[in-house]
C-alpha cells in the first residue's frame, strides 16, 4: 500500500491507481512505497534490469529517479497543473548485481514554476549506489 498525501489531486491519484505508474514502471517492477512533493520512496529489482554483464544498467537507475522525481513534482503542482522534466543527471557511485534497489526522493526546491529533487538509490545494506538530480518545469494545463 502506497502511503499519500490525504490532500492529492484527484485527477492524479486516478492516473497513478490506474496505470501503477506508467508502463515502464510496471515492466521495471518499481513499488512505490510513499509519494509526496518533499519525500518519496520506492524500490526496484535489480533482476530484470541488468546491462549485458550482470550490473544493474545505469539507465535504470534514472528511470527509477525520474520516475520519483516527476511524481513528487506533479503532486506539488496540484490540481490543473502538471510537471515537465526539464534537466536529470545521474551520478553513479557503486554497483550491484542481485538485490532490491531503494531509492528515497528528497526536494531541494519547491517553487511555482520549478521543483528540484535529489534521489539516492541504495542496496539493501543502505550502501549509495548512485544519485539522480532532476527538475522539473511546472504547467498549467
Amino acid at each position: 500500500m502506497t502511503l499519500l498525501p490525504p490532500d492529492l489531486d484527484p485527477e492524479l491519484y486516478r492516473r497513478l491507481v490506474s496505470t501503477g505508474g506508467g508502463a515502464l514502471c510496471l515492466k521495471m517492477g518499481i513499488e512505490f512505497l510513499e509519494l509526496s512533493a518533499e519525500r518519496s520512496v520506492a524500490t526496484m529489482p535489480v533482476a530484470g534490469n541488468t546491462q549485458v554483464i550482470g550490473l544493474l544498467h545505469g539507465g535504470a537507475h534514472v528511470v527509477l529517479g525520474e520516475s520519483l522525481g516527476s511524481i513528487s513534482s506533479a503532486i506539488h503542482a496540484g490540481p490543473s497543473r502538471y510537471a515537465v522534466g526539464i534537466e536529470i543527471n545521474a551520478t553513479h557511485s557503486r554497483s550491484i548485481t542481485e538485490g532490491i534497489v531503494t531509492a528515497t526522493c528528497s526536494a531541494l526546491v519547491l517553487g511555482r514554476t520549478l521543483c528540484t529533487h535529489e534521489i539516492v538509490m541504495t542496496d539493501d545494506q543502505g550502501r549509495r549506489l548512485s544519485t539522480v538530480r532532476m527538475t522539473n518545469m511546472l504547467r498549467d494545463r
